[in-house]
């Protein structure tokens, strides 16, 4: 169903909101407010936000007056094919379509937006010399966009991806743009389950009355969820359930701790500069005798056993360096194997032999008598260990 073309009529309100601050239009500062409150909008006295400005892009009153900022001076279809360029280009050239029926549909039961441009338009949120039923018009044309969830996963990870589009590099959005784009789909992506949507799950997203919802992990991943059936608020319920199992499985949420919550998942790939600078830290810190150091990588959840090229841990460092307070820190702290082999098939009690360190000889050998290996014991326990052991540190 990933191929299956469906329309997004809330959708094109972030196409509508991007495509805006991306052209840096200054009026944005004073025609909207960025107020994340979605409740009670249906009803007419509460369209606008004093003093006379809509809440917010992703409801029907800014989508409207934003959709009269865009490419002000020329006609509509010039105006439909530079939207429509720009979501081919966030979309990596995937589908974009138009639906002409859904298009006749809108402009037919468009009365209720009628009565918003009417009333916004009575308020003076329209830029001098617009003319309003043209603006509805191009507005219900926006309406009628189709996508697929191929195409609309791309928009996704563009937005995910500072504004870079995955697929074909181009840089489509400025960071600026990503940012406000986000944090307005943060805080009032979701109708009024916004607040709700933002605890619980802690991503921006957008859904629409097509049963659709758009969500962005930044820096990690764009999806597109699709499934028709609505909940009482107009979100998919299949889609905010999936949505919840994402971040109850991953460390997705926004306030997840990335190091220390042991329960979740973290599929962020690490990158190999990364594990390189991480190994070298270490063993810099054991060479050099730095404890300190050393306690902040423990207490940072590093491995305190990682391996160089040639094998070495920081226990064979700091052994053949002779520091004996970074022998205890490993040992009894980190609780890190007392006898691992490097390259050459040497321990770290080779390593203090080797250069006449026979008070980290002695330590080592003194506790390879105690170590239990991690597999051999209970491993609830062995943490419930380390974690206290480093507790203790503090």
């Amino acid at each position: 169903d990933f191929t299956k073309v469906f329309p997004c009529p809330s959708k094109k309100r972030i196409a509508i909101m991007v495509t805006y601050i991306l052209k840096k239009f200054m009026l944005m500062r004073r025609d909207l407010v960025k107020e994340d409150n979605t409740k009670y909008l249906e009803k007419m006295q509460f369209l606008l936000y004093f003093p006379d400005k809509p809440h917010n892009p992703m409801v029907n009153a800014g989508a409207i007056v934003v959709t009269s900022l865009i490419k002000q001076g020329v006609n509509n279809a010039e105006k439909f094919d530079y939207v429509m360029q720009f979501l081919n280009k966030m979309a990596g050239n995937e589908y974009v379509g138009f639906s002409n029926a859904t298009f006749q549909s809108e402009r037919e039961s468009g009365d209720r937006n009628f009565a918003i441009g009417y009333y916004l338009k009575e308020k003076k949120c329209f830029p001098e010399g617009t003319d309003m039923v043209g603006i509805l018009d191009f507005y219900f044309q926006l309406c009628s966009i189709e996508v697929t969830c191929e195409s609309a996963s791309v928009m996704a990870a563009t937005l995910a991806n500072g504004g870079f589009c995955p697929i074909t590099g181009e840089r489509v959005l400025s960071p600026e743009a990503v940012r406000n784009t986000l944090s307005l789909m943060h805080s009032c992506g979701m109708y009024d389950f916004s607040g709700q949507f933002a605890f619980h799950v802690g991503l921006p997203a957008k859904s629409g009355v097509a049963g659709g919802i758009l969500l962005v992990v930044p820096n990690v991943m764009g999806m597109m969820c699709w499934s028709p059936p609505l909940d009482k608020m107009g979100n998919s319920v299949k889609g905010i359930h999936f949505c919840h199992d994402l971040v109850s499985l991953c460390n997705f949420h926004n306030y997840d701790n990335l190091r220390h919550f042991a329960k979740k998942l973290d599929p962020r790939r690490e990158g190999g500069d990364q594990r390189v600078k991480s190994v070298i830290n270490l063993l810099f810190a054991a060479y050099t005798g730095d404890v300190s150091a050393l306690r902040r990588f423990a207490l940072s959840a590093m491995d305190m056993e990682q391996r160089d090229y040639d094998s070495r841990t920081a226990l064979h460092v700091a052994a053949a360096e002779g520091h004996v307070e970074v022998v205890k820190f490993l040992l009894e702290a980190c609780k890190v194997n007392p006898f691992p082999k490097d390259r050459w098939n040497n321990t770290p009690m080779d390593e203090a032999l080797h250069f006449g360190h026979h008070d980290v000889f002695k330590i080592l050998q003194e506790y390879q008598v105690q170590y239990t290996p991690q597999g051999d014991s209970d491993n609830g326990k062995e943490n419930q260990t380390v974690h206290k052991n480093l507790d203790g540190l503090l």
